[in-house]
């Protein structure tokens, strides 16, 4: 790589300050990772806020000890709640970015508090922002103790961003509005989907991961019930019936093998009888289902020649061209 070229992609980077918000529930079991995965970057945040939202573990005790350490690392403690559900991580998100507003900062982070990150990860992700000013949100796949692989077992891809770690430009951020706290979830799928259909770019990238500790959806539940209740999320979130036949299809290849995927396809057919309602807007909704279908032709494509499926680039990087044909 060109001298010249990695003194101003150095010079980007330093120039784009960025900003941590860590919403944190009963993650004494894991939080400590965490801090010192974000202590040990090899460029830190302005100010990282951890919000220990109502924990009744030593999550707070915890954070309060590297806080005390560092001076750019800021506790919030919010008082015990008995209910739990996706819309308070909002509240909590929101408490957290009220203590940053008064930061000149490009860059703003949601971070879970269950995961460990490689040294330079922030720094890769900074120097993707420097590189496109129309990236409007972005991060990594990640891997899990079980073995899960985001990039090769999820249907999701390359242009949706994990919401455990989830980097925004701030003015991409403040277009979509923020977060939208819905209690059922998919907060990080609306935020990202929104910010791609209004015309930024979002893109996970590969070359780089993350350790995601905690299975996806058991902070609570067994894994029949997560199954679910994703059956249930993807109803709500405006899923196309086709493809929701193929997730459920898909998931009965992984344990818990068939019974996941009835218990996921119940959700969603729950759903549809109860009529739950849906946070997502109409225009939201119709992008959404033609993404889908998108990948469902790529997907029946590759099949009838005979091609490996590559999950992850279901849908090219470049998919804001979509937007213009969403509200037809």
């Amino acid at each position: 790589m060109d001298r010249s070229y990695k003194s101003d992609m150095s010079n980007a980077i330093k120039r784009l300050q960025y900003v941590l918000i860590t919403p944190s529930r009963n993650e004494a079991r894991f939080i400590e990772q965490t801090l010192e995965s974000v202590v040990s970057q090899t460029v830190r945040p302005l100010k990282w806020v951890i919000v220990n939202d109502g924990s009744t573990d030593t999550t707070g005790e915890i954070a309060a000890r590297y806080a005390e350490r560092h001076d750019w690392i800021e506790l919030v403690n919010r008082p015990v709640r008995k209910e739990r559900h996706f819309a308070a991580k909002v509240h909590a998100f929101n408490a957290g970015l009220e203590r940053v507003k008064h930061l000149q900062y490009e860059i703003v982070g949601n971070l879970d508090a269950d995961v460990s990150l490689d040294p330079d990860h922030f720094e890769f992700l900074l120097a993707k922002f420097g590189e496109d000013s129309r990236l409007g949100v972005a991060g990594t796949v990640f891997t899990e103790p079980s073995g899960y692989n985001s990039a090769i077992d999820s249907f999701e891809g390359q242009t949706y961003v994990s919401g455990q770690c989830q980097i925004f430009r701030r003015q991409c951020f403040e277009e979509i509005g923020g977060y939208v706290p819905s209690k059922a979830g998919g907060i990080d799928w609306m935020a990202v989907t929104t910010a791609r259909m209004i015309g930024w770019k979002t893109r996970s990238f590969r070359e780089k991961s993350f350790l995601h500790h905690r299975p996806l959806g058991t902070a609570d539940r067994g894994v029949i019930a997560k199954n679910f209740a994703y059956g249930r999320k993807d109803y709500i979130l405006g899923g196309h019936p086709l493809w929701q036949i193929l997730r459920c299809a898909y998931r009965m290849k992984n344990r818990p093998y068939v019974s996941g995927g009835v218990a996921m396809f119940s959700g969603y057919v729950g759903a549809f009888l109860s009529r739950a309602e849906r946070p997502v807007s109409p225009e939201l909704m119709r992008f959404h289902r033609r993404e889908q279908m998108l990948k469902l032709k790529t997907i029946v494509s590759s099949l009838s020649r005979l091609k490996k499926i590559d999950n992850f680039e279901l849908l090219p990087a470049e998919a804001n061209s979509l937007r213009s044909s969403a509200a037809k």
